[in-house]
């Protein structure tokens, strides 16, 4: 007699067959989730995410296929360098994380580099767990764990990551190690690709807390994360510190407030089904079925934002004018609404929107005035 399915069980089957039943999973991983994190509320990118279901793949069977992702030279480059980081046993790692996190300890001569393979995603979080715990066993001893596998909880459904590296200190705490293949100019890089990287690292460092909160006594996990990038214009590691604190309280509380993902596929129709072999018409009905809250910052972050800008036009939402634009404008959510009350053919002219927007349109129309006199 078959087992009873329990309810992650049930979720996991629910969420394959939102998918489709011979599509693979697409792994979450840290920039996915950061990326979900700083729009929590919407509701398609989470149960996308959390079914697995491939964005790229998904926005292309749309007709909007997205330009977002790397190339497969900056893919190349990056692994070529990660590799030289962590040649020799991570010598050139532990030192940069000796220089720049803990000088007062040790130096690094020798390091404990445990094999962290096994069977599956959940295998490899075990064996990460345990080599974890070995390592604040061993005090005194640097430890270096390559590619470990962390679990996280994101809206009721499992999250797994695997960041670059995570370096236990002699005195037991754990820092976490983003190596990019964008460069330290004299000290100083990309504001915007170091702050992508310190939300991603933000994600590793929240994981790493729920693996440090089941152990006894917990160990510390540093807020200042290594981030390991080439000197200048050379191939050449060197790498800075940075403070996650910011991103990581940010990163949590986005997250908490994120919807189950359960509660979402509840609301769907019965036979809704992101599979991208599906046709045209049905696809899109499945896609449209869960509500999306579009903003100009997703064309830097999530595949299908093509599509929802799309869809935000044509049903005249002022959405695509960006969040601020939208928090301003209050109760009128469509460009329409937006001119009528403009015009003071509708809206309450108590209502403090409405009549900035009217006075701002009489204002408009005498500056017209006086520029067609002269």
């Amino acid at each position: 007699m078959p087992l009873p399915r329990t309810r992650g069980t049930a979720l996991r089957q629910q969420l394959a067959e939102l998918r489709g039943p011979d599509v693979p999973a697409k792994a979450l991983d840290a920039r996915a989730l950061a990326a979900l994190a700083a729009n929590p509320g919407c509701r398609r990118r989470a149960i996308l995410d959390g079914a697995g279901v491939n964005k790229a793949t998904l926005a292309s069977a749309l007709g909007s296929p997205s330009a977002f992702g790397q190339s497969q030279f900056a893919l190349t480059r990056g692994n070529a360098f990660e590799a030289k980081v962590k040649a020799d046993g991570g010598a050139e790692l532990l030192r940069l994380v000796h220089d720049r996190l803990d000088p007062a300890a040790e130096p690094p001569a020798h390091a404990r580099v445990p094999d962290l393979t096994a069977i599956g995603p959940e295998g490899r979080t075990a064996r990460t767990a345990l080599a974890l715990r070995e390592a604040g066993e061993a005090r005194g001893e640097w430890t270096l764990l390559d590619h470990p596998m962390l679990a996280l909880d994101v809206a009721g459904s499992p999250a797994f990551l695997e960041p670059d590296a995570v370096v236990v200190h002699p005195d037991g705490s754990w820092t976490v190690v983003e190596i990019k293949s964008f460069p330290l100019l004299d000290g100083s890089a990309d504001p915007a690709k170091v702050g992508a990287a310190a939300r991603q690292a933000a994600v590793y460092v929240l994981a790493l807390e729920e693996v440090a909160a089941r152990m006894e006594p917990s160990p510390e996990v540093r807020h200042r994360v290594l981030l390991v990038c080439p000197k200048d214009f050379s191939n050449l590691p060197t790498a800075s510190a940075v403070d996650v604190r910011k991103q990581r309280a940010v990163t949590g509380r986005q997250l908490a407030r994120l919807t189950r993902i359960q509660d979402i596929a509840d609301t769907l129709p019965e036979g809704t089904c992101f599979d991208p072999g599906r046709p045209a018409e049905e696809l899109t009905a499945a896609v449209e079925s869960v509500p999306a809250t579009y903003a100009p910052e997703c064309l830097a972050a999530c595949e299908l934002a093509f599509h929802c800008r799309d869809r935000s036009r044509a049903a005249g939402a002022v959405t695509p004018l960006g969040r601020s634009v939208r928090a301003e404008l209050g109760g009128l959510t469509t460009v329409p609404d937006v001119l009528a009350a403009a015009r003071g053919e509708a809206g309450d002219p108590e209502d403090p929107t409405v009549a900035a927007l009217r006075k701002a349109a009489a204002l408009r129309a005498e500056a017209l005035g006086a520029a067609a006199c002269r």
